[in-house]
């Protein structure tokens, strides 16, 4: 994970004016995308959001003053800051650098050809602890109502579902499948399937933001 740097803060301040002005939920789709530019959590960034939005220190406050009321002014500094070598450029900007991805790679289709993120899969699985495995269709509202948030097919979100049903130890399924996203989701489920679905359920909701 990349290091913070103070240059950033010209970032996070227009993401922070942006309209609403204020501070942006930590995994709407504007800040996952800043941070995934930066290889910073959105977390850190979230937290950096709040700073702002209490102008913490002097060096915040001097940034209000500076372009909090001049947002030209702002823009053409955050431009010359994009414009540093190898900003925009991943594989320039850490060349000898390992880059150690986490959040990342959520966001990022689990296999090539697929439409299907981590992410996508983590609210499927949390929608999948609230019902039952005989709602688990195409026609139960709530399926329906994910698909359309994720834009995805309900027939795609009870895929997933029914693979959820083979990683469910509670369920005690050993049938064979071969299926390009079953991988993926056992992996999903060995990270949050055992843990607590109150926990799950907090997370998915932060997650949603992502594709309002």
């Amino acid at each position: 994970m990349k290091k913070w740097i103070d240059d950033y803060w010209l970032l996070i301040l227009q993401h922070y004016l942006r309209k609403p002005i204020g501070v942006k939920p930590m995994y709407s789709r504007d800040m996952v995308d800043l941070a995934i530019e930066l290889h910073i959590h959105p977390s850190v960034l979230f937290g950096k959001m709040c700073a702002v939005a209490n102008l913490e220190t002097p060096r915040i406050e001097r940034l209000w003053e500076n372009y909090a009321g001049n947002p030209r002014r702002l823009q053409r500094a955050v431009k010359l800051l994009q414009e540093m070598k190898g900003f925009s450029n991943a594989e320039e900007f850490y060349s000898g650098v390992a880059v150690s991805e986490t959040f990342e790679k959520d966001f990022r289709p689990v296999a090539e050809g697929e439409t299907l993120t981590p992410v996508m899969l983590i609210l499927i699985l949390d929608l999948y602890f609230r019902l039952t495995t005989i709602t688990m269709v195409k026609a139960t509202p709530e399926i329906v109502e994910l698909a359309r948030l994720i834009k995805q097919k309900p027939e795609v979100v009870v895929e997933v579902m029914e693979l959820f049903q083979l990683c469910d130890p509670y369920l005690n399924r050993n049938e064979v499948v071969l299926n390009p996203l079953m991988l993926p989701c056992q992996q999903i489920w060995q990270r949050y399937g055992n843990s607590d679905t109150e926990v799950l359920a907090s997370y998915a909701e932060e997650l949603k933001e992502y594709f309002l």
